[in-house]
C-alpha cells in the first residue's frame, strides 16, 4: 500500500471527477490528493482507513474525505467491491463561489471534512440516490447534482468524523516509513507483532518508533494495530457462524478477555450484542 499523492484529471468536457470503480480496479494504495472526495460503496466490504482511523466499510456506505486527508479502503477477501468516486476541487464551480455569503455552510463543511465523515442516518438514504443521478448525468446538471450533495452535507449533523490526525503533505521519507508501516501491518495482524519488529520495519529504535508514530497519528502504534484487529474482527462476526473465542484468536488477539476489552473500548459494546445488532448476510 504505497503512499501517493494521486492526480486524477477530470478530462477535457468535466469540472470534477465521477466514476465508478470496481474489482479488479478498485483497490488503491494509501494516498492522498487536493481533491475532496465523496465516495458511496455500491457492493462489497472491508476496511477503511482515514487519517489515522480504522473503521469498517459495506455496502451502501458514504464517505465525504477533505483535501489531502490521507486514505484507502481494502476489501474484505474476494469479495467483489466496487464505489461512486467523485473528487472536485474547491474551485470547481469557478473562482470567487465559496466567497458569497450563501456559502458560508458549504465553508464550514469542507473545514469539517479535515477529519474524514461517515455519514449516516436519513442523509445517507438521501444522498444515494442523488450520487447514482450524478453519475449519470451530462453538462451543467453533474454540477447541480454535486452542489446539492454538498447543500445536503452543510445542512445535517448525520455524520461521524471519523480521524483526529492533523492534515499535511508527507513528504518521501514519511511516505516510504508509513508505507512500510503500514503494509507491514496489514499482512500480519493476525499474528503477533513485537515493538522491536514494527520499529525495525521503520528503520528506527522501539523509543524512537513510539514517539514517531504516536506524533504523526495522534495514537499509540497498539491502539492503531488493535483498530485494525477489531475491524477484521467485525467483519468475521457478520459475515461468518465463528463463535466469539475462534473470532478473537484469528482476529490476532491471545486471550479473549483482552479481546472483549478492546472491542468494548473501540466499538462501545460487547462482540455478542455487536453481532446480534449488526448481523446481515453480505454477499
Amino acid at each position: 500500500m504505497k503512499p501517493f499523492i494521486e492526480k486524477l484529471p477530470p478530462g477535457e468536457d468535466a469540472s470534477f471527477v465521477s466514476r465508478i470503480h470496481r474489482t479488479p480496479f478498485f483497490e488503491v494504495p494509501w494516498h492522498q490528493h487536493v481533491e475532496y472526495e465523496l465516495i458511496l460503496f455500491l457492493e462489497g466490504a472491508g476496511l477503511s482507513f482515514i487519517g489515522n482511523s480504522v473503521n469498517e466499510f459495506e455496502t451502501g456506505d458514504i464517505f465525504f474525505i477533505g483535501s489531502n486527508v490521507p486514505h484507502t479502503f481494502q476489501k474484505s477477501g474476494d469479495l467483489v467491491t466496487s464505489a461512486v468516486v467523485i473528487q472536485f476541487k474547491d474551485n470547481f464551480w469557478g473562482t470567487g463561489m465559496l466567497e458569497i455569503p450563501e456559502s458560508k455552510c458549504i465553508n464550514n463543511l469542507l473545514h469539517n471534512s479535515r477529519h474524514g465523515l461517515k455519514i449516516t442516518g436519513k442523509t445517507k438514504t438521501q444522498l444515494y440516490s442523488i450520487i447514482m443521478d450524478l453519475q449519470e448525468s451530462k453538462g451543467f446538471w453533474r454540477i447541480a447534482k454535486l452542489c446539492e450533495c454538498l447543500a445536503i452535507l452543510a445542512d445535517t449533523d448525520n455524520y461521524i468524523p471519523v480521524s483526529t490526525q492533523e492534515i499535511k503533505v508527507m513528504n518521501h521519507s514519511d511516505k516510504e516509513r508509513i508505507e512500510r508501516i503500514v503494509q507491514y501491518t496489514m499482512e500480519n495482524f493476525r499474528e503477533g507483532i513485537r515493538l522491536e519488529t514494527i520499529a525495525a520495519v521503520a528503520c528506527m529504535s522501539p523509543h524512537a518508533f513510539c514517539s514517531y508514530f504516536k506524533k504523526r497519528t495522534r495514537k499509540t502504534y497498539i491502539d492503531f494495530l488493535n483498530e485494525i484487529r477489531i475491524g477484521y474482527a467485525c467483519k468475521l462476526l457478520l459475515t461468518t457462524e465463528m463463535n466469539i473465542l475462534s473470532v478473537c484468536f484469528e482476529s490476532g488477539f491471545n486471550n479473549v478477555a483482552n479481546f472483549n476489552r478492546q472491542f468494548l473500548k473501540i466499538k462501545q459494546q460487547k462482540p455478542s450484542i455487536y453481532r446480534r445488532e449488526h448481523a446481515r448476510s453480505i454477499l
